[in-house]
């Protein structure tokens, strides 16, 4: 069983929390976005949506898309929020090309940013409820697609939610964007969770800025297998692009 907090001492006032611990390093990883399952025996850290249930037997990182949306959750934006995506000349709402289920969430202007992270944020504060340890947002590097985006709009936003995450008792990872590394000490991010650093050459890059507190998913065997060649210090997961769970064909999962 995973240890949460830190002790804090037994007076009769309580302390202010200690930011929450980053996962464990150099232990098996599963990256669990296309629905939980029974972990393998030497699963250590474990990465879940935010929609499902954390494992209580493992450290467990909740899945957020904080600058873009869900698929299942379009309805809910274009109905509830729809001054919160990005709109094209025209006034539609801009899809990532890559992801056409997904709207842009509009991080232009300090009104818009704030409303998203209290939306986001209420996500945060629920993975901290259910029992997860920490959390990463995806999609950070949304900005370097839509020129009506910028980086420092994005930086300053997962601050928000990182200050979120960490009044929350949970640590936040930066998930891919190497091109924000040297902006750490203005994210305040605690670890990394990046797909294909081996195969795109990046991994280096992140373990300057985080040590051997990242967890790297690859998606093509020779990336893996470089990987646990070069990193071995690292944990790193290979899984099909679709993160199957094991009664699929398509299922694969190895771990070093």
């Amino acid at each position: 069983m995973i240890v949460l907090t830190a002790f804090t001492g037994c007076g009769d006032k309580p302390e202010t929390p200690q930011r929450a611990m980053p996962p464990p390093v150099n232990g098996a990883f599963d990256y669990q976005l296309g629905g939980g399952y029974v972990p393998a025996d030497d699963v250590v850290v474990l990465s879940r949506d935010r929609n499902d249930e954390p494992d209580p037997d493992r450290y467990n990182i909740c899945y957020v898309n904080g600058f873009q949306t869900q698929p299942d959750e379009a309805d809910l934006w274009l109905g509830d929020h729809p001054d919160l995506l990005l709109r094209d000349a025209a006034g539609s709402p801009l899809v990532d090309s890559e992801f056409p289920d997904e709207y842009i969430l509009d991080t232009t202007s300090a009104k818009s940013r704030r409303q998203l992270a209290l939306i986001v944020g209420e996500w945060i504060d629920g993975c901290a409820a259910d029992g997860f340890q920490a959390v990463e947002v995806d999609n950070l590097d949304t900005y370097s697609r839509f020129p009506q985006l910028n980086a420092d709009a994005a930086v300053e936003y997962v601050r928000s939610l990182a200050d979120r995450a960490h009044a929350a008792g949970l640590a936040i990872g930066q998930k891919n964007s190497a091109e924000l590394l040297a902006r750490r000490p203005q994210t305040q991010l605690d670890f990394a969770v990046v797909e294909q650093c081996n195969e795109f050459d990046e991994c280096g890059e992140f373990t300057d800025a985080y040590g051997e507190h990242v967890y790297v998913i690859e998606y093509e065997r020779s990336a893996f297998d470089t990987g646990c060649a070069e990193f071995p210090m690292l944990s790193i997961v290979f899984r099909d692009l679709e993160l199957s769970t094991p009664g699929s064909l398509a299922y694969l999962h190895e771990s070093c």
